[in-house]
Protein backbone atom coordinates (compact mmCIF):
# COMPACT_ATOMS: atom_id res chain seq x y z
CA UNK A 1 0.00 0.00 0.00
CA UNK A 2 1.55 3.41 -0.97
CA UNK A 3 1.33 6.09 1.51
CA UNK A 4 -0.78 9.41 -0.09
CA UNK A 5 1.31 11.38 -1.68
CA UNK A 6 0.65 14.89 -0.02
CA UNK A 7 3.90 16.04 1.31
CA UNK A 8 7.32 16.50 -0.94
CA UNK A 9 9.94 14.94 0.77
CA UNK A 10 13.54 15.98 1.39
CA UNK A 11 15.90 12.74 0.74
CA UNK A 12 16.78 12.42 3.94
CA UNK A 13 16.29 9.60 7.06
CA UNK A 14 16.75 11.35 10.59
CA UNK A 15 17.59 7.96 12.66
CA UNK A 16 18.64 9.36 15.70
CA UNK A 17 18.59 13.22 17.64
CA UNK A 18 20.42 15.08 20.46
CA UNK A 19 20.05 18.46 21.37
CA UNK A 20 19.78 21.04 18.16
CA UNK A 21 21.41 17.97 16.06
CA UNK A 22 20.05 15.40 14.15
CA UNK A 23 21.64 12.20 12.32
CA UNK A 24 21.04 10.28 8.87
CA UNK A 25 20.50 6.61 8.05
CA UNK A 26 23.90 7.39 6.36
CA UNK A 27 25.62 9.13 9.23
CA UNK A 28 25.44 12.60 8.62
CA UNK A 29 24.67 15.25 10.86
CA UNK A 30 22.59 17.82 10.79
CA UNK A 31 21.76 21.19 12.48
CA UNK A 32 18.36 21.71 13.09
CA UNK A 33 16.99 25.27 13.14
CA UNK A 34 13.28 24.85 12.67
CA UNK A 35 12.79 22.04 15.07
CA UNK A 36 9.93 20.38 12.78
CA UNK A 37 7.52 23.38 12.36
CA UNK A 38 8.54 24.83 16.23
CA UNK A 39 7.72 21.36 17.97
CA UNK A 40 11.18 20.72 19.30
CA UNK A 41 10.89 23.37 22.07
CA UNK A 42 13.53 21.56 24.69
CA UNK A 43 15.76 20.33 22.43
CA UNK A 44 15.66 16.54 20.94
CA UNK A 45 15.84 13.67 23.23
CA UNK A 46 16.58 15.76 26.29
CA UNK A 47 17.22 13.90 29.27
CA UNK A 48 14.34 14.43 31.85
CA UNK A 49 11.96 14.26 29.20
CA UNK A 50 12.64 10.80 27.71
CA UNK A 51 12.93 9.80 31.37
CA UNK A 52 8.81 10.88 32.74
CA UNK A 53 7.75 8.99 29.11
CA UNK A 54 9.17 6.16 29.56
CA UNK A 55 8.81 6.22 33.59
CA UNK A 56 5.12 6.92 32.77
CA UNK A 57 4.90 4.46 30.33
CA UNK A 58 5.53 1.94 32.79
CA UNK A 59 2.96 2.69 34.80
CA UNK A 60 0.18 3.58 32.05
CA UNK A 61 -0.12 4.46 28.96
CA UNK A 62 -3.91 5.43 28.37
CA UNK A 63 -7.06 5.65 29.58
CA UNK A 64 -9.94 7.87 28.47
CA UNK A 65 -10.77 10.61 30.00
CA UNK A 66 -13.81 9.18 31.88
CA UNK A 67 -11.60 8.71 35.11
CA UNK A 68 -9.35 11.02 36.90
CA UNK A 69 -5.89 11.67 35.29
CA UNK A 70 -3.76 13.34 37.74
CA UNK A 71 -1.09 14.38 35.20
CA UNK A 72 -3.89 16.90 33.53
CA UNK A 73 -4.06 18.58 36.92
CA UNK A 74 -0.27 18.44 37.36
CA UNK A 75 0.41 20.41 33.89
CA UNK A 76 -2.34 23.11 34.71
CA UNK A 77 -0.90 23.97 37.85
CA UNK A 78 2.44 24.57 36.10
CA UNK A 79 0.95 25.97 33.37
CA UNK A 80 -0.88 28.41 34.59
CA UNK A 81 1.84 29.60 36.84
CA UNK A 82 4.28 29.61 34.16
CA UNK A 83 2.20 31.21 31.88
CA UNK A 84 0.83 34.15 34.05
CA UNK A 85 -2.45 32.50 33.93
CA UNK A 86 -3.64 31.06 36.68
CA UNK A 87 -7.34 31.81 36.88
CA UNK A 88 -7.70 30.40 33.35
CA UNK A 89 -9.22 26.64 32.84
CA UNK A 90 -6.99 24.27 30.56
CA UNK A 91 -9.04 21.99 28.12
CA UNK A 92 -7.08 19.44 26.37
CA UNK A 93 -6.70 18.07 23.16
CA UNK A 94 -4.31 16.70 20.62
CA UNK A 95 -3.09 19.16 17.59
CA UNK A 96 -3.11 23.27 17.09
CA UNK A 97 -6.33 22.85 14.60
CA UNK A 98 -7.91 21.30 17.51
CA UNK A 99 -7.08 23.69 20.01
CA UNK A 100 -8.63 25.64 17.14
CA UNK A 101 -11.40 24.77 16.35
CA UNK A 102 -12.68 23.99 20.28
CA UNK A 103 -11.75 28.01 20.60
CA UNK A 104 -14.76 28.58 17.63
CA UNK A 105 -16.79 25.99 19.50
CA UNK A 106 -16.70 27.98 22.38
CA UNK A 107 -16.93 30.99 21.13
CA UNK A 108 -20.04 30.20 19.32
CA UNK A 109 -21.85 28.45 22.44
CA UNK A 110 -20.84 31.60 24.63
CA UNK A 111 -21.57 34.39 22.40
CA UNK A 112 -24.81 32.71 20.37
CA UNK A 113 -23.17 33.84 17.31
CA UNK A 114 -21.00 31.95 14.39
CA UNK A 115 -19.14 35.24 12.94
CA UNK A 116 -15.53 35.01 12.50
CA UNK A 117 -13.02 37.53 12.16
CA UNK A 118 -9.64 36.34 10.80
CA UNK A 119 -6.34 38.32 8.92
CA UNK A 120 -4.73 38.14 6.13
CA UNK A 121 -2.04 35.36 5.70
CA UNK A 122 -3.13 33.83 9.02
CA UNK A 123 -2.41 29.93 9.45
CA UNK A 124 -4.85 28.14 12.04
CA UNK A 125 -4.94 24.80 10.72
CA UNK A 126 -6.24 22.34 8.22
CA UNK A 127 -9.52 20.63 9.94
CA UNK A 128 -13.10 22.05 9.13
CA UNK A 129 -13.65 25.57 10.80
CA UNK A 130 -10.15 26.60 11.73
CA UNK A 131 -9.14 25.78 7.81
CA UNK A 132 -12.09 28.48 6.71
CA UNK A 133 -10.17 30.87 8.92
CA UNK A 134 -6.96 30.09 7.32
CA UNK A 135 -5.82 32.88 4.46
CA UNK A 136 -4.87 30.28 1.82
CA UNK A 137 -8.05 29.33 -1.03
CA UNK A 138 -5.71 26.22 -2.04
CA UNK A 139 -6.09 24.30 0.86
CA UNK A 140 -9.80 24.83 2.11
CA UNK A 141 -12.44 22.38 -0.12
CA UNK A 142 -15.18 22.90 -1.30
CA UNK A 143 -16.69 21.13 2.19
CA UNK A 144 -14.63 23.99 4.35
CA UNK A 145 -16.07 27.23 3.05
CA UNK A 146 -18.02 29.24 5.01
CA UNK A 147 -19.67 32.46 4.65
CA UNK A 148 -19.75 33.57 8.52
CA UNK A 149 -15.60 33.97 8.05
CA UNK A 150 -14.15 37.30 7.34
CA UNK A 151 -10.45 38.28 6.34
CA UNK A 152 -9.10 41.63 7.24
CA UNK A 153 -5.77 43.23 6.34
CA UNK A 154 -3.33 42.05 8.83
CA UNK A 155 -2.30 45.05 11.02
CA UNK A 156 -4.79 47.12 9.50
CA UNK A 157 -6.80 49.14 12.28
CA UNK A 158 -9.67 50.79 10.33
CA UNK A 159 -10.13 48.09 8.18
CA UNK A 160 -11.17 46.13 11.41
CA UNK A 161 -12.67 48.60 12.65
CA UNK A 162 -15.23 48.81 9.75
CA UNK A 163 -16.52 45.24 9.99
CA UNK A 164 -16.47 44.71 13.79
CA UNK A 165 -19.97 44.53 15.00
CA UNK A 166 -22.77 42.83 17.49
CA UNK A 167 -22.54 39.78 14.93
CA UNK A 168 -19.03 38.71 15.20
CA UNK A 169 -18.88 35.56 17.75
CA UNK A 170 -14.87 36.01 17.63
CA UNK A 171 -11.64 37.29 16.40
CA UNK A 172 -9.17 35.02 15.56
CA UNK A 173 -4.95 36.14 15.60
CA UNK A 174 -1.55 34.66 15.91
CA UNK A 175 0.39 35.96 18.34
CA UNK A 176 3.04 35.83 15.83
CA UNK A 177 2.29 34.79 11.93
CA UNK A 178 4.31 31.46 11.59
CA UNK A 179 3.39 30.44 7.97
CA UNK A 180 2.56 33.47 6.50
CA UNK A 181 6.25 34.61 7.12
CA UNK A 182 6.69 35.53 10.33
CA UNK A 183 4.74 38.94 10.80
CA UNK A 184 4.50 40.42 14.39
CA UNK A 185 1.03 42.14 14.98
CA UNK A 186 1.50 45.81 15.85
CA UNK A 187 0.65 46.22 19.66
CA UNK A 188 -1.96 49.33 19.40
CA UNK A 189 -3.67 46.59 17.15
CA UNK A 190 -3.64 43.47 19.38
CA UNK A 191 -4.97 46.39 21.97
CA UNK A 192 -7.80 47.35 19.86
CA UNK A 193 -8.94 43.81 18.78
CA UNK A 194 -9.57 43.45 22.79
CA UNK A 195 -11.19 46.65 22.79
CA UNK A 196 -13.50 46.22 20.16
CA UNK A 197 -14.41 42.89 21.17
CA UNK A 198 -15.21 43.74 24.76
CA UNK A 199 -17.61 46.45 23.13
CA UNK A 200 -19.10 44.20 21.28
CA UNK A 201 -19.33 40.84 23.21
CA UNK A 202 -17.09 38.62 20.98
CA UNK A 203 -14.19 36.50 22.29
CA UNK A 204 -10.47 37.48 21.31
CA UNK A 205 -9.04 34.19 20.40
CA UNK A 206 -4.81 34.02 20.49
CA UNK A 207 -3.58 31.42 18.25
CA UNK A 208 -0.47 31.07 20.29
CA UNK A 209 0.28 27.34 18.50
CA UNK A 210 3.50 28.25 17.33
CA UNK A 211 4.14 31.68 19.04
CA UNK A 212 3.66 30.23 22.37
CA UNK A 213 5.54 28.01 24.90
CA UNK A 214 8.35 30.81 25.06
CA UNK A 215 9.22 31.05 21.33
CA UNK A 216 8.92 34.40 21.62
CA UNK A 217 11.16 35.10 24.49
CA UNK A 218 7.84 35.62 26.75
CA UNK A 219 5.66 32.64 27.25
CA UNK A 220 3.08 34.00 24.79
CA UNK A 221 3.92 36.13 22.34
CA UNK A 222 1.19 38.07 22.86
CA UNK A 223 1.86 39.25 26.15
CA UNK A 224 4.16 42.10 24.90
CA UNK A 225 1.03 43.88 24.10
CA UNK A 226 -0.59 43.45 27.85
CA UNK A 227 -3.63 42.11 26.48
CA UNK A 228 -5.72 39.55 28.00
CA UNK A 229 -7.52 36.77 25.54
CA UNK A 230 -10.52 35.16 26.07
CA UNK A 231 -9.20 31.97 24.46
CA UNK A 232 -5.22 31.11 24.12
CA UNK A 233 -5.11 28.01 21.83
CA UNK A 234 -1.56 26.16 22.09
CA UNK A 235 0.20 22.69 20.70
CA UNK A 236 3.70 22.89 18.58
CA UNK A 237 6.00 22.79 21.66
CA UNK A 238 3.68 21.84 24.26
CA UNK A 239 5.15 17.93 23.80
CA UNK A 240 8.36 18.60 21.96
CA UNK A 241 7.11 16.20 19.51
CA UNK A 242 4.43 14.35 21.51
CA UNK A 243 1.17 15.20 20.29
CA UNK A 244 -0.46 17.71 22.38
CA UNK A 245 -2.58 20.96 22.19
CA UNK A 246 -4.77 23.10 24.57
CA UNK A 247 -6.71 25.66 24.74
CA UNK A 248 -6.47 28.22 28.00
CA UNK A 249 -9.93 29.73 28.33
CA UNK A 250 -11.28 32.88 30.46
CA UNK A 251 -12.48 32.31 34.16
CA UNK A 252 -16.01 34.26 32.96
CA UNK A 253 -16.67 31.63 30.04
CA UNK A 254 -18.93 28.67 32.15
CA UNK A 255 -18.21 25.08 31.08
CA UNK A 256 -21.29 22.33 31.29
CA UNK A 257 -20.55 18.43 30.60
CA UNK A 258 -20.42 17.43 27.31
CA UNK A 259 -19.75 20.81 25.78
CA UNK A 260 -16.02 19.68 24.31
CA UNK A 261 -14.68 15.89 24.14
CA UNK A 262 -11.82 14.44 23.19
CA UNK A 263 -10.69 10.81 23.24
CA UNK A 264 -6.57 10.77 23.45
CA UNK A 265 -6.63 14.48 24.62
CA UNK A 266 -4.83 14.70 28.15
CA UNK A 267 -3.87 11.48 27.93
CA UNK A 268 -1.18 9.99 30.72
CA UNK A 269 1.32 9.72 28.28
CA UNK A 270 1.02 13.36 26.84
CA UNK A 271 0.66 14.84 30.19
CA UNK A 272 4.07 13.11 30.49
CA UNK A 273 5.60 14.63 27.83
CA UNK A 274 4.16 18.15 28.65
CA UNK A 275 5.07 18.51 32.15
CA UNK A 276 8.40 17.32 31.19
CA UNK A 277 8.98 20.02 28.79
CA UNK A 278 7.52 22.91 31.54
CA UNK A 279 9.81 21.70 34.02
CA UNK A 280 12.73 21.99 31.71
CA UNK A 281 11.81 25.64 30.33
CA UNK A 282 12.03 26.27 34.56
CA UNK A 283 14.59 24.69 35.31
CA UNK A 284 16.98 26.04 32.46
CA UNK A 285 15.31 29.22 31.89
CA UNK A 286 14.71 28.54 28.63
CA UNK A 287 12.08 31.99 28.12
CA UNK A 288 15.58 34.10 28.86
CA UNK A 289 17.73 32.01 27.05
CA UNK A 290 15.24 32.54 23.81
CA UNK A 291 14.98 36.14 24.30
CA UNK A 292 18.97 36.36 24.68
CA UNK A 293 20.03 34.16 21.49
CA UNK A 294 16.97 35.58 19.56
CA UNK A 295 18.45 39.07 20.18
CA UNK A 296 21.72 38.29 19.01
CA UNK A 297 20.47 36.37 15.58
CA UNK A 298 18.33 39.04 14.63
CA UNK A 299 21.16 41.83 15.48
CA UNK A 300 23.85 40.05 13.30
CA UNK A 301 21.33 39.17 10.61
CA UNK A 302 20.18 42.77 9.97
CA UNK A 303 22.46 45.16 7.39
CA UNK A 304 23.62 41.63 6.34
CA UNK A 305 23.97 41.54 1.86
CA UNK A 306 20.85 39.40 0.62
CA UNK A 307 18.60 40.79 3.41
CA UNK A 308 15.62 42.80 2.77
CA UNK A 309 14.16 42.13 5.92
CA UNK A 310 14.54 40.34 9.30
CA UNK A 311 11.22 39.94 11.56
CA UNK A 312 9.99 38.21 14.60
CA UNK A 313 10.95 38.04 17.94
CA UNK A 314 12.71 35.68 20.27
CA UNK A 315 13.50 32.16 18.88
CA UNK A 316 11.09 33.02 15.55
CA UNK A 317 12.46 34.63 12.96
CA UNK A 318 11.73 35.48 10.07
CA UNK A 319 14.61 36.05 7.28
CA UNK A 320 13.20 37.90 4.17
CA UNK A 321 15.49 37.58 1.08
CA UNK A 322 16.12 40.01 -2.04
CA UNK A 323 15.37 36.83 -4.11
CA UNK A 324 13.49 33.58 -3.82
CA UNK A 325 14.62 31.76 -0.27
CA UNK A 326 14.32 27.80 -1.90
CA UNK A 327 18.10 27.85 -3.40
CA UNK A 328 19.18 29.46 -0.22
CA UNK A 329 17.71 26.82 1.58
CA UNK A 330 18.75 23.86 -0.16
CA UNK A 331 21.69 25.16 -0.13
CA UNK A 332 22.04 25.29 3.63
CA UNK A 333 20.57 21.81 4.03
CA UNK A 334 23.05 20.08 1.16
CA UNK A 335 25.79 21.90 1.14
CA UNK A 336 26.25 22.68 5.40
CA UNK A 337 23.22 20.26 6.94
CA UNK A 338 21.25 23.26 8.47
CA UNK A 339 17.20 22.58 8.26
CA UNK A 340 15.47 25.70 8.07
CA UNK A 341 11.84 26.67 7.29
CA UNK A 342 9.92 28.00 4.28
CA UNK A 343 6.89 29.96 4.48
CA UNK A 344 4.04 31.01 2.35
CA UNK A 345 6.10 34.22 1.34
CA UNK A 346 8.19 32.76 -1.24
CA UNK A 347 11.52 35.50 0.14
CA UNK A 348 11.40 34.31 3.28
CA UNK A 349 13.10 31.49 5.62
CA UNK A 350 11.92 30.64 9.41
CA UNK A 351 14.47 29.99 11.50
CA UNK A 352 12.65 28.39 14.73
CA UNK A 353 15.31 26.23 16.63
CA UNK A 354 15.11 25.01 20.24
CA UNK A 355 14.58 27.20 23.04
CA UNK A 356 17.88 25.85 24.13
CA UNK A 357 19.39 26.66 21.33
CA UNK A 358 23.40 27.94 22.14
CA UNK A 359 25.65 31.07 20.24
CA UNK A 360 27.59 28.39 18.72
CA UNK A 361 24.44 27.05 16.81
CA UNK A 362 24.05 30.24 15.73
CA UNK A 363 27.32 31.03 14.64
CA UNK A 364 27.64 28.22 12.39
CA UNK A 365 24.75 29.04 10.65
CA UNK A 366 25.14 32.53 10.50
CA UNK A 367 28.44 31.62 8.86
CA UNK A 368 27.40 29.29 6.22
CA UNK A 369 24.64 32.35 5.42
CA UNK A 370 27.44 34.58 4.50
CA UNK A 371 29.14 32.14 2.47
CA UNK A 372 26.01 31.22 0.60
CA UNK A 373 25.06 34.69 -0.43
CA UNK A 374 28.83 35.66 -1.30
Amino acid sequence: MPLFDVYPLFDIEPVKAQGCYLWDSAGRQYLDLYGGHAVISIGHSHPHYVSQISQQLQRIGFYSNSVRIPGQQALAGKLGSLSGYPDYSLFLVNSGAEANENAFKIASFHTGRKKIISFGKSFHGRTSAAVAATDNPAIIAPVNQHDHVVFVPFNDTEAFEQVMDDSVAAVIIEGIQGVGGVRVPEVSFLRKIRELCSRHGALMILDEVQSGYGRSGRFFAHQEAGVQPDIISMAKGMGNGFPIGGILIHPSIPAKHGMLGTTFGGNHLACAAANAVLEVIEQEDLLANAAAMGELLIGALKGKRGIREVRGRGLMIGIELDRPCAPVRQALLQQYGIFTGSSSDKNTIRILPALNVGEKELNIFLDAFDNIIS
